[in-house]
């Protein structure tokens, strides 16, 4: 995803800054990273508040195993639900979700 296509989807949240990232993007608001696209995946920014709108919208929350103990390890990211790429007004709320998490992060 290019980065123009990056700031018309999260233009909800206000200017972002996009910077590279694990091989991917960061994606950030107001200095606060408020997604990832990795991969040719969204995820973003969530956390104890969001996890149940995020999912009941449809998205999973990024796990990975870790490579030395083996251990099933939890970000604090939610892939993009399909609402969010089917509907402007959703990707608005989502973007805001994000931004919300980001900022009691801090």
């Amino acid at each position: 995803m290019d980065n123009d296509q990056l700031e018309e989807m999260f233009q909800a949240v206000g200017p972002i800054s996009i910077r590279r990232m694990f091989g991917g993007k960061g994606i950030y608001s107001d200095g606060e990273i408020i997604a990832i696209w990795l991969r040719d995946r969204m995820l973003l920014k969530g956390d104890a508040e969001c996890a149940q709108q995020y999912e009941a919208a449809g998205g999973m929350r990024w796990t990975y195993q870790h490579n030395k103990t083996g251990k099933t390890v939890s970000m604090p990211y939610w892939s993009m639900p399909e609402v969010g790429w089917d509907d402007p007004d959703e990707m608005a709320t989502l973007a805001r979700t994000a931004l919300g998490a980001a900022l009691r992060s801090r």
